[in-house]
């Protein structure tokens, strides 16, 4: 078993991370914090690098958008995969360019045939710029929008056979959107193609502010929650070992605290394995 669980990487962990020694560890980095040419953040990821395997996960790409990636983020993207050598890379399932405006949040859009055939655009042009396949995550969804054509699970099945793409599973993402629109994040995690997955992501949520939204907010500041980790043990139960990472993006805890949970992963990874074999 070479790649099990991993971590976010935080730079206030670098020396931490460095010595670390926990078997199958990896760490993953938001491509767009790196995509410079020197200093002192690229010269600690390139560390990293060189002692463990990296996973680059993009947020800017916008594959969703009817506006296709940028060429100069193209360009500085694949510098970095050359110089990095990344095990994986990925970005979201969702859009946030409009008329030269880039939102910060993820913004989710009507699963319709044409928004397939945006998307498969986008993504074969971003691999063709990388010379390598991505992965496409699934999104956090707070409102159900109408006019979808097809499920999620369908949308992202044709979408990796279009493209040869793979699937980031971001497992709280499902946990979250279920909990929202109101459906079941069993049967959801059940739909899923095993053959595409390539990378899960577990992470925590919290209750909306606003209690009267009774919404559940993907943010990333939390535990991961135990109804969550069931739904990982189910989604690995039918995909078998998959890299798998544990994301905590505010309220950052010490090193160790994120470690206990990155260490659960690899365990339930192990288990499966040995059921596997």
């Amino acid at each position: 078993m070479s790649m099990t669980a991993g971590l976010g990487f935080k730079l206030e962990h670098l020396d931490e991370a460095l010595t670390a020694r926990n078997p199958g560890l990896w760490f993953e980095v938001h491509a767009e914090n790196y995509m410079v040419d020197g200093g002192p953040r690229l010269r600690a990821l390139v560390a990293l690098a060189e002692r463990f395997p990296i996973s680059l996960h993009g947020v800017g790409l916008s594959l969703a958008s009817v506006e296709p990636p940028a060429p100069e983020h193209l360009r500085r993207l694949r510098a970095l995969t050359d110089r990095i050598r990344p095990a994986a890379v990925s970005d979201h399932l969702a859009w946030q360019k409009w008329e030269g405006a880039h939102h910060s949040d993820f913004l989710p859009f009507p699963r319709t045939r044409q928004a397939l055939d945006i998307t498969a655009g986008n993504v074969s042009r971003v691999q063709d710029a990388l010379g390598r396949a991505i992965m496409v995550e699934n999104p956090s969804l707070y409102v159900d929008l109408p006019g979808h054509e097809m499920d999620e699970a369908t949308f992202l099945a044709e979408l990796a056979r279009r493209t040869g793409c793979g699937l980031l599973v971001d497992v709280n993402n499902i946990y979250v959107s279920a909990s929202n629109l109101r459906f079941s994040a069993e049967a959801r995690v059940d739909a899923i193609p095993a053959e595409i997955v390539g990378e899960i992501h577990l992470a925590g949520h919290r209750p909306d502010p606003d209690p009267a939204s009774g919404l559940l907010i993907d943010s990333h500041d939390a535990p991961i929650s135990d109804p969550v980790w069931l739904l990982y043990e189910r989604l690995i139960g039918r995909t078998g070992v998959r890299p798998t990472l544990i994301e905590r993006d505010d309220d950052i805890p010490p090193f160790p605290e994120l470690m206990l949970e990155r260490d659960r992963a690899h365990r339930l990874l192990a288990e499966r394995e040995s059921v596997d074999a």
